[in-house]
């Protein structure tokens, strides 16, 4: 028997780029899922505690979730038009938090980089 979170992971995980939670909902509701606003937002908040997907603000302020790809620190890469996502490394971007939190005194740093642009697909004519 699958949990409410399961029903909510496997709707990310069927998701190619980052989506609301009302969204979710009514993509899961459309199918016949038996689960409340509510529940999705819990399910969301408790697999962003566990690093299971990622979160971040669109331009209007709302967060948005993916299921996560890799369980390693990552970034980013973002279509504003059709929202597809890639996920990235970014050593440099590592290396220069590092350095501005030790010039400021800082330890036990952490930091989340979106970089948002128009897609291979998006741009063309």
């Amino acid at each position: 028997m699958s949990t409410r979170r399961d029903t909510v992971r496997s709707a990310l995980t069927d998701s190619e780029g980052f989506r609301s939670a009302q969204d979710i909902y009514a993509d899961l509701r459309a199918t016949g899922a038996k689960i409340g606003l509510t529940t999705v937002y819990r399910a969301l908040q408790t697999m962003c505690e566990k690093g299971e997907v990622d979160v971040l603000r669109n331009d209007d302020g709302e967060a948005v979730y993916r299921a996560c790809r890799t369980e390693e620190h990552h970034h980013h890469l973002v279509c504003r038009h059709c929202g597809r996502t890639v996920e990235v490394e970014g050593p440099a971007v590592e290396r220069w938090a590092d350095r501005v939190a030790a010039e400021h005194g800082f330890r036990d740093v952490t930091h989340t980089v979106e970089v948002f642009g128009t897609c291979a697909d998006c741009s063309k004519p």
